[in-house]
């Protein structure tokens, strides 16, 4: 059985996640505040974690920011769980590192269908054949990343992106097109979503010096460069 950790302070909302979610057979674990949920993590590592933005202690931001941190629970699912509705709020959430991202008052059968997809992506990432372009060479089965032969710490949403990007080098690909292969067909996710994490990217890749193999087609969508291909 699949365990879920609430974070959440209102205890209304905890009861509602825990008798939806354990009538769809997942093991829920509870923490009303960050400091609770930390001491759990301490301990254990859930499949999943459902994350509330406020906290009464400090917030959940700051929690994603110590899991990212930890080697050990750095590729969990995240799903935010916020009042927060501005664009520059999701971004945030995003860009500290959560997977997902879902703002109060929320449909239970849309996170029911988000928890679905991020649960089948960390599980299965398709194809586990090494592969190379240019100075990036990707194993996905390790979930390792080279760049000119020395291993990158990636978080697993842009892993995902770029296993995706050097499986078709020099193709274009529209932001729908890349939330549907990499994100999953179905998600409620808007496609700024991407844009956000190709941002994450390029930094990434700018600390090796090829942050310019990920190429922006103005209107289009992205497309991953192959240096050796011209």
């Amino acid at each position: 059985m699949l365990t879920i950790l609430v974070v959440e302070d209102d205890p209304a909302i905890r009861e509602m996640l825990r008798t939806f979610l354990i009538a769809r057979h997942f093991h829920i674990e509870e923490a009303d505040s960050g400091q609770a949920a930390y001491d759990w993590l301490a301990e254990k590592n859930p499949d999943l974690v459902l994350l509330d933005w406020m906290l009464p202690d400090f917030s959940g931001p700051e929690l994603l920011k110590m899991m990212r941190a930890n080697p050990v629970q750095k590729e969990i699912p995240v799903i935010m769980l916020t009042a927060k509705a501005e664009e520059k709020d999701k971004i945030a959430g995003l860009e500290t590192g959560a997977d997902d991202y879902l703002v109060k008052p929320f449909s239970l059968h849309e996170l029911s269908a988000r928890i679905g997809a991020l649960l089948r992506r960390s599980h299965r990432l398709g194809d586990n054949a090494r592969i190379e372009v240019g100075p990036l060479s990707l194993d996905p089965h390790n979930r390792v990343l080279y760049i000119h032969g020395h291993q990158v710490d990636i978080a697993p949403t842009e892993f995902r992106l770029l296993h995706y990007l050097m499986r078709t080098p020099g193709r274009l690909h529209s932001r729908a097109q890349l939330l549907d292969r990499v994100w999953g067909q179905g998600q409620f996710i808007e496609e700024r979503t991407v844009d956000v994490h190709i941002l994450r990217l390029r930094k990434l890749l700018k600390q090796s010096g090829v942050a310019d193999m990920v190429e922006t087609v103005r209107g289009a969508g992205y497309r991953l460069k192959d240096p050796g291909s011209g």
